[in-house]
């Protein structure tokens, strides 16, 4: 299998392993504006790459956090003048109700940042004893100058970096910092933010630290692929990298990185800091679960996705045939093959995960079954090889 990663920039050739399970780490929602369609696509392709390795005869150990400890959840809750953790808990049911009703698999580990600050201290206090971070009032930082190759994934020059990261919550003015594109690996945060106990004070974890520790605790030192949206490309996961390695002493932390595209409705990418979000529940109203995954996975996982309500509907007719094909009755007549199709569809799969092409097999397949079939062709064979086929991209068969 070769999948694209986005430290190489090319796509690396991933060998399935024979003595233990693959793993596979994806950075979860901060729960609140749960689940819109850009965290649901992001998830339903990994759900697919999943269940494509287990078709495939894979043992998968899948870890998907909670980032329940961040300004924005926090924030979030002060405004709407309920406990944090209430919110968390509301949002991460309404998550787990969204995976039912589009049909994507419950990772194999879901832990909650609030529930693995103890596996992050020792970490941070390992970092602050090999010289990569420094504490000052309470704080604690990663010094990048540390790590010659911090960025490396990003492709950026300095100036482009600190930018990139001032616009995702960094804050360069922070005084305390030796540089102003250092992160926090444990603050004291601000009045009224929960916190917790640590050899630097109450305070609680950096967001970069959380996925390290949860990445590392479920997993182990090195991982086989990591995951999640294009906009964790600097600074989350390079990040993740500077503060992980130096501390298990093994490289690489990830073999394969691997991005989904964003989601971008009326010209803006959906995100919740703009509030143009469609909620995957709100969908499901309008749309099977099956019409939903075909559409969100009619383009390749790596392009950026504009979201269409009337593309989803058409998306619904695909769907509707793949039932139609598994539901006819053929007759006596000559029974129809398909020796070739299983094999376009593997290799499609197996070439970073060619879902448009993969679909283009399983629509061609329905077609022509819906006409055999109407020319009383026995098609009970080919029904065997397509419901095969659909259920391992995830598809229920049903409206």
């Amino acid at each position: 299998m070769r999948l694209y990663n986005s430290l190489s920039r090319e796509k690396d050739t991933f060998v399935i392993p024979q003595d233990r399970p693959v793993t596979l780490y994806v950075c979860g929602v901060t729960p609140y504006d749960t689940t819109h369609i850009g965290h649901a696509r992001t998830f339903l392709i990994f759900d697919v790459l999943v269940r494509y390795l287990r078709w495939q005869g894979a043992e998968v150990r899948y870890c998907q956090n909670v980032t329940d400890v961040d300004d924005p959840l926090f924030a979030r809750a002060e405004r709407d003048g309920e406990r944090w953790q209430d919110l968390a808990e509301r949002q991460t049911a309404q998550l787990l109700e969204d995976y039912r009703g589009m049909n994507i698999l419950v990772p194999t580990y879901f832990p909650r940042a609030s529930a693995e600050i103890g596996t992050m201290i020792p970490i941070i206090a390992r970092l602050i004893e090999l010289g990569h971070a420094y504490v000052v009032a309470g704080n604690v930082y990663f010094s990048v100058r540390t790590d010659p190759e911090f960025g490396k994934m990003a492709r950026m020059g300095y100036d482009e970096l600190l930018l990139t990261a001032n616009q995702r919550g960094n804050n360069p003015n922070d005084p305390r910092k030796r540089d102003p594109l250092d992160f926090v690996l444990w603050q004291t945060g601000n009045p009224g933010d929960p916190t917790w106990e640590s050899p630097w004070g109450l305070g609680r974890p950096g967001w970069h630290i959380e996925c390290s520790a949860m990445a590392t605790r479920y997993l182990g030192d090195q991982i086989d692929i990591h995951g999640g949206g294009a906009d964790l490309l600097f600074p989350h996961h390079p990040c993740e990298i500077a503060q992980t390695e130096p501390v298990t002493g093994k490289r690489p932390f990830v073999q394969i990185w691997m991005h989904a595209g964003l989601v971008w409705l009326d010209g803006e990418k959906m995100s919740k800091s703009l509030g143009n979000l469609v909620f995957a529940r709100d969908a499901l109203r309008e749309h099977s679960a099956d019409t939903l995954r075909w559409y969100l996975l009619s383009q390749h996982y790596r392009e950026d996705f504009i979201y269409d309500r009337a593309e989803v509907a058409r998306a619904g007719d695909a769907a509707q045939l793949l039932r139609t094909a598994l539901e006819v009755t053929g007759g006596p007549g000559l029974p129809l093959r398909f020796d070739v199709p299983r094999s376009e569809f593997a290799a499609a799969m197996a070439d970073d995960l060619n879902t448009p092409t993969a679909l283009a097999v399983l629509h061609m397949m329905a077609g022509n079954m819906v006409s055999a079939a109407a020319e009383g062709r026995d098609v009970t064979a080919c029904q065997a090889i397509l419901r095969d086929l659909a259920v391992a991209l995830g598809f229920t068969l049903s409206a």
